[in-house]
Protein backbone atom coordinates (compact mmCIF):
# COMPACT_ATOMS: atom_id res chain seq x y z
CA UNK A 1 0.00 0.00 0.00
CA UNK A 2 0.99 3.45 -1.02
CA UNK A 3 2.03 6.08 2.22
CA UNK A 4 -0.17 8.90 2.20
CA UNK A 5 1.91 12.33 1.79
CA UNK A 6 -0.89 13.88 3.39
CA UNK A 7 -0.46 11.43 6.12
CA UNK A 8 2.92 12.11 6.67
CA UNK A 9 2.54 15.90 5.89
CA UNK A 10 -0.24 15.82 9.20
CA UNK A 11 2.57 14.40 10.82
CA UNK A 12 4.72 17.18 10.35
CA UNK A 13 2.48 19.75 11.30
CA UNK A 14 1.08 18.04 14.34
CA UNK A 15 -1.12 14.70 14.50
CA UNK A 16 -1.52 11.06 15.35
CA UNK A 17 1.24 10.01 17.69
CA UNK A 18 3.79 7.27 15.93
CA UNK A 19 6.56 4.68 17.09
CA UNK A 20 8.70 3.10 14.62
CA UNK A 21 11.72 1.85 13.74
CA UNK A 22 14.98 4.48 12.74
CA UNK A 23 17.78 5.44 10.77
CA UNK A 24 21.34 5.55 12.09
CA UNK A 25 22.69 9.08 12.28
CA UNK A 26 23.95 8.49 8.38
CA UNK A 27 20.50 7.58 7.88
CA UNK A 28 21.17 3.41 7.81
CA UNK A 29 19.34 0.73 9.94
CA UNK A 30 21.66 0.60 13.17
CA UNK A 31 22.71 -3.14 13.95
CA UNK A 32 24.17 -3.79 18.17
CA UNK A 33 27.54 -2.66 18.21
CA UNK A 34 30.16 -5.01 19.43
CA UNK A 35 32.56 -1.59 20.76
CA UNK A 36 29.18 -0.91 22.91
CA UNK A 37 30.66 -1.12 26.43
CA UNK A 38 28.07 -4.09 28.27
CA UNK A 39 28.16 -6.29 30.98
CA UNK A 40 29.00 -10.04 30.90
CA UNK A 41 25.92 -11.59 31.47
CA UNK A 42 23.84 -13.65 32.61
CA UNK A 43 26.38 -13.89 35.26
CA UNK A 44 26.83 -10.29 36.26
CA UNK A 45 23.05 -10.47 37.48
CA UNK A 46 24.08 -11.62 40.81
CA UNK A 47 26.78 -9.01 40.93
CA UNK A 48 24.19 -6.11 40.31
CA UNK A 49 21.89 -7.32 42.13
CA UNK A 50 23.53 -8.46 45.36
CA UNK A 51 24.51 -5.23 46.80
CA UNK A 52 21.65 -3.61 45.96
CA UNK A 53 19.30 -6.18 47.82
CA UNK A 54 22.13 -5.52 50.83
CA UNK A 55 21.04 -1.68 51.21
CA UNK A 56 17.46 -2.77 51.53
CA UNK A 57 16.30 -2.07 55.09
CA UNK A 58 12.87 -3.48 56.37
CA UNK A 59 9.58 -1.43 54.62
CA UNK A 60 9.15 1.19 56.57
CA UNK A 61 5.99 0.53 59.06
CA UNK A 62 4.17 3.86 59.03
CA UNK A 63 3.09 2.53 55.23
CA UNK A 64 0.09 0.91 55.82
CA UNK A 65 -1.31 -0.21 52.59
CA UNK A 66 -5.10 0.41 51.66
CA UNK A 67 -7.42 -2.66 52.75
CA UNK A 68 -8.45 -3.83 48.89
CA UNK A 69 -9.34 -7.58 47.79
CA UNK A 70 -7.15 -6.48 44.41
CA UNK A 71 -4.23 -5.62 46.83
CA UNK A 72 -4.34 -8.53 49.40
CA UNK A 73 -4.28 -10.69 46.47
CA UNK A 74 -1.34 -9.03 45.08
CA UNK A 75 0.32 -9.29 47.65
CA UNK A 76 -0.48 -13.18 47.87
CA UNK A 77 0.46 -13.66 44.28
CA UNK A 78 4.20 -11.26 45.23
CA UNK A 79 4.75 -13.61 48.16
CA UNK A 80 4.70 -16.32 45.93
CA UNK A 81 7.13 -15.13 43.85
CA UNK A 82 4.90 -13.95 40.60
CA UNK A 83 7.07 -10.67 39.10
CA UNK A 84 3.89 -9.25 37.32
CA UNK A 85 2.25 -9.34 41.00
CA UNK A 86 5.66 -7.55 42.37
CA UNK A 87 5.91 -4.64 39.29
CA UNK A 88 2.48 -4.04 40.12
CA UNK A 89 2.92 -3.37 43.64
CA UNK A 90 5.96 -2.13 43.38
CA UNK A 91 4.17 0.79 40.74
CA UNK A 92 1.42 0.80 43.41
CA UNK A 93 3.92 1.92 46.22
CA UNK A 94 6.57 4.29 43.62
CA UNK A 95 3.56 5.66 42.63
CA UNK A 96 1.33 5.86 45.67
CA UNK A 97 -1.47 4.65 43.50
CA UNK A 98 -3.82 2.78 45.76
CA UNK A 99 -1.38 3.11 48.66
CA UNK A 100 0.65 5.04 50.86
CA UNK A 101 3.33 6.25 49.18
CA UNK A 102 6.93 4.37 49.86
CA UNK A 103 9.93 4.17 47.56
CA UNK A 104 11.37 2.08 49.88
CA UNK A 105 8.49 -0.95 49.71
CA UNK A 106 9.07 0.18 45.47
CA UNK A 107 12.46 -0.54 45.86
CA UNK A 108 12.63 -3.73 47.36
CA UNK A 109 9.58 -5.12 45.20
CA UNK A 110 11.11 -3.92 42.28
CA UNK A 111 14.97 -5.76 43.72
CA UNK A 112 12.92 -8.71 44.33
CA UNK A 113 12.12 -9.38 40.03
CA UNK A 114 15.92 -8.29 39.64
CA UNK A 115 17.20 -10.63 42.10
CA UNK A 116 15.16 -13.77 40.82
CA UNK A 117 14.60 -13.22 37.40
CA UNK A 118 18.10 -11.60 36.18
CA UNK A 119 19.47 -14.70 34.36
CA UNK A 120 15.95 -15.14 32.48
CA UNK A 121 16.00 -15.18 28.61
CA UNK A 122 15.51 -11.91 27.25
CA UNK A 123 12.96 -13.74 25.07
CA UNK A 124 10.87 -15.06 28.21
CA UNK A 125 7.08 -13.89 28.93
CA UNK A 126 8.39 -11.99 31.78
CA UNK A 127 11.30 -10.35 30.45
CA UNK A 128 10.30 -6.68 30.04
CA UNK A 129 9.08 -6.63 33.38
CA UNK A 130 12.96 -8.17 34.63
CA UNK A 131 14.22 -5.01 32.27
CA UNK A 132 11.73 -2.65 33.59
CA UNK A 133 12.24 -3.45 37.07
CA UNK A 134 16.57 -2.97 36.11
CA UNK A 135 15.41 0.44 34.97
CA UNK A 136 13.49 1.24 38.12
CA UNK A 137 16.26 0.59 40.90
CA UNK A 138 18.60 2.70 38.01
CA UNK A 139 16.35 5.41 38.67
CA UNK A 140 16.45 5.09 42.22
CA UNK A 141 20.07 4.91 42.53
CA UNK A 142 20.60 8.06 40.21
CA UNK A 143 19.40 10.23 43.22
CA UNK A 144 18.80 7.76 46.08
CA UNK A 145 15.93 7.71 48.47
CA UNK A 146 15.76 10.30 50.99
CA UNK A 147 16.13 9.50 54.29
CA UNK A 148 17.21 5.81 53.15
CA UNK A 149 20.15 3.86 52.84
CA UNK A 150 19.84 4.12 49.53
CA UNK A 151 21.79 7.10 48.27
CA UNK A 152 22.93 8.33 45.32
CA UNK A 153 24.95 6.28 43.62
CA UNK A 154 25.54 6.81 39.43
CA UNK A 155 27.91 3.68 39.27
CA UNK A 156 25.37 1.84 40.56
CA UNK A 157 22.48 2.98 38.24
CA UNK A 158 24.99 2.66 35.43
CA UNK A 159 25.36 -0.69 35.96
CA UNK A 160 21.63 -1.76 36.40
CA UNK A 161 20.92 0.80 33.00
CA UNK A 162 23.35 -1.63 31.26
CA UNK A 163 22.17 -4.79 32.01
CA UNK A 164 18.98 -3.68 31.23
CA UNK A 165 19.83 -2.39 27.80
CA UNK A 166 22.60 -4.84 26.97
CA UNK A 167 20.72 -8.47 28.06
CA UNK A 168 17.12 -7.49 27.79
CA UNK A 169 17.76 -4.80 24.71
CA UNK A 170 15.63 -2.05 26.95
CA UNK A 171 14.62 0.96 24.97
CA UNK A 172 14.21 2.77 28.43
CA UNK A 173 17.57 1.71 29.84
CA UNK A 174 19.25 2.32 26.43
CA UNK A 175 18.18 5.96 26.72
CA UNK A 176 19.08 6.13 30.21
CA UNK A 177 22.40 4.83 29.66
CA UNK A 178 22.75 7.70 26.76
CA UNK A 179 22.02 10.40 29.05
CA UNK A 180 24.67 9.26 31.63
CA UNK A 181 27.19 9.35 29.01
CA UNK A 182 26.31 12.11 27.22
CA UNK A 183 25.88 14.45 30.40
CA UNK A 184 28.95 13.50 32.14
CA UNK A 185 31.25 16.34 32.97
CA UNK A 186 34.11 15.15 32.01
CA UNK A 187 32.64 12.58 29.40
CA UNK A 188 35.73 11.35 27.24
CA UNK A 189 35.50 10.50 23.40
CA UNK A 190 34.63 7.24 24.25
CA UNK A 191 32.06 8.04 26.42
CA UNK A 192 30.28 10.12 23.70
CA UNK A 193 30.44 7.62 21.12
CA UNK A 194 29.07 4.86 23.71
CA UNK A 195 26.00 7.37 24.67
CA UNK A 196 25.60 8.43 21.47
CA UNK A 197 25.29 5.14 19.90
CA UNK A 198 22.79 3.90 22.69
CA UNK A 199 20.99 6.78 22.08
CA UNK A 200 20.46 5.79 18.28
CA UNK A 201 19.33 2.19 19.06
CA UNK A 202 16.49 3.97 21.55
CA UNK A 203 15.21 5.89 19.23
CA UNK A 204 15.25 3.54 16.84
CA UNK A 205 12.98 1.35 18.81
CA UNK A 206 10.72 4.02 19.02
CA UNK A 207 11.70 5.82 22.74
CA UNK A 208 10.40 8.93 22.30
CA UNK A 209 12.93 10.93 24.70
CA UNK A 210 15.67 9.29 22.55
CA UNK A 211 14.22 10.78 19.78
CA UNK A 212 13.92 13.80 20.99
CA UNK A 213 17.26 14.39 22.21
CA UNK A 214 18.80 12.76 19.13
CA UNK A 215 16.96 14.95 17.27
CA UNK A 216 18.03 18.39 19.14
CA UNK A 217 21.36 17.22 18.37
CA UNK A 218 21.34 16.55 14.69
CA UNK A 219 19.54 19.70 14.40
CA UNK A 220 22.09 21.52 16.16
CA UNK A 221 24.99 19.76 15.44
CA UNK A 222 25.58 19.15 19.24
CA UNK A 223 28.33 17.43 18.75
CA UNK A 224 27.23 15.66 15.92
CA UNK A 225 27.76 16.65 12.17
CA UNK A 226 24.69 18.54 11.74
CA UNK A 227 21.44 17.12 10.04
CA UNK A 228 19.24 19.59 9.82
CA UNK A 229 16.61 17.31 7.77
CA UNK A 230 16.71 14.32 10.30
CA UNK A 231 16.94 16.24 13.27
CA UNK A 232 13.16 17.42 12.27
CA UNK A 233 12.36 14.14 11.23
CA UNK A 234 13.29 12.79 15.04
CA UNK A 235 11.51 15.78 16.87
CA UNK A 236 8.64 15.06 14.59
CA UNK A 237 8.54 11.67 15.75
CA UNK A 238 9.16 12.25 19.41
CA UNK A 239 6.95 15.72 19.44
CA UNK A 240 3.81 13.07 18.34
CA UNK A 241 4.86 10.84 21.28
CA UNK A 242 5.29 13.11 23.85
CA UNK A 243 3.30 13.13 27.40
CA UNK A 244 1.37 16.29 27.93
CA UNK A 245 4.16 17.26 30.52
CA UNK A 246 6.48 16.62 28.30
CA UNK A 247 6.15 20.52 27.32
CA UNK A 248 10.28 20.47 26.34
CA UNK A 249 10.12 18.10 23.68
CA UNK A 250 7.20 20.33 22.12
CA UNK A 251 9.04 23.12 22.29
CA UNK A 252 12.30 21.57 20.61
CA UNK A 253 10.38 20.28 17.29
CA UNK A 254 8.95 24.09 17.01
CA UNK A 255 12.26 25.95 17.50
CA UNK A 256 13.72 23.31 14.77
CA UNK A 257 10.62 23.39 12.66
CA UNK A 258 10.44 27.66 12.84
CA UNK A 259 14.32 27.11 11.44
CA UNK A 260 14.09 25.01 9.20
CA UNK A 261 14.50 25.85 5.60
CA UNK A 262 12.15 24.64 3.11
CA UNK A 263 14.47 22.28 1.67
CA UNK A 264 15.02 20.71 5.33
CA UNK A 265 11.22 20.40 5.96
CA UNK A 266 10.37 18.42 2.35
CA UNK A 267 13.97 16.63 2.57
CA UNK A 268 12.35 15.52 6.65
CA UNK A 269 8.60 14.67 4.68
CA UNK A 270 10.55 12.16 2.15
CA UNK A 271 12.29 10.48 5.80
CA UNK A 272 9.23 10.26 7.67
CA UNK A 273 7.23 8.97 4.42
CA UNK A 274 9.84 6.07 4.64
CA UNK A 275 9.82 5.39 8.14
CA UNK A 276 6.03 5.22 7.90
CA UNK A 277 6.29 2.66 5.33
CA UNK A 278 8.87 0.64 7.00
CA UNK A 279 6.16 0.28 9.80
CA UNK A 280 3.56 -0.80 7.28
CA UNK A 281 6.39 -3.19 5.46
Amino acid sequence: MRTSRRIILALMLGAAPVAAPGFAFDGAPVKPDATLPVMNQPAAAQAVTAQALKKVPPASATATPVAAPSLTSLQYAAEGGHPVAQWKLGRMYADGDGVIQDDLRAFEYFSRIANAHAEDSPSAPQATIVANAFVALGRYYLNGIPNSKIKADTERAREMFSYAASYFGNADAQYDLARLYLKTPDASRDDFRYGARWLGLAAQKGQHQAQAMLGQMLFNGDRLPRQAARGLMWLTLARDNAAPDETWIRESYNRAFAKASDDDRATALQMLEHWVQGKRD
